[in-house]
């Protein structure tokens, strides 16, 4: 028998100074049986750090949405599409392979990967070559000792707030607060 997915509600409150954009958010997260808790809670991240292009990029006529994730690879884990239905932004968390990050980049205006774990160098030195025709692409780096706190945050049901101010992500919850500074990379 398949193992099902494990559901969590979050309710994050976004305070993104940087960007002047200020919303509540419901989210419901699938956690699929084969994913951390650091995943999840890398996943919630990138919604935090873009939630601003729904504005920004969609005039707020648009839907930031979670995707398959794990149990689809050819589906974002994160993704920003406009009324007309054209994807606008395309996010991968972890350590993707080159050519599904070609094929996204195919198929939205813009892509961003959200690297994270103890590999994540071995993995951009071994990767970086090979997306250097990949214009739309961004690569951040999220610190692995803050994504292994964020695994602590979670929860079946989640009541977190979120603050963006100079490129730091404070995420705070009943467990306590945890801050991390992405590093651009490409």
């Amino acid at each position: 028998m398949a193992l099902k997915s494990t559901i969590f509600k979050a309710s994050l409150q976004i305070a993104d100074i940087d960007h002047g954009y200020y919303a509540d958010h419901a989210l419901t997260l699938a956690r699929h049986p084969s994913e951390t808790d650091e995943r999840m809670m890398a996943r919630l991240v990138a919604l935090a750090l873009n939630a601003h292009e729904l504005t920004d990029t969609c005039g707020g006529d648009g839907t930031l949405a979670f995707g398959a994730g794990l149990s689809d690879p050819n589906d974002p884990d994160l993704h920003l599409t406009d009324f007309t239905g054209r994807k606008r932004l395309w996010v991968e968390v972890g350590q993707p392979e080159d050519k599904p990050l070609s094929k996204a980049c195919s198929q939205a205006d813009a892509v961003r990967v959200y690297a994270y774990g103890s590999a994540a160098e071995v993995w951009w030195r071994g990767i970086e070559n090979k997306l250097t025709r990949l214009d739309k692409l961004q690569v951040w780096r999220l610190p692995t000792e803050g994504i292994n706190a964020l695994a602590a945050l979670a929860e079946r049901s989640m009541q977190l707030q979120a603050t963006v101010l100079e490129g730091v992500l404070t995420l705070s919850g009943e467990r306590g607060s945890v801050s991390l500074e992405p590093v651009r990379w490409r």
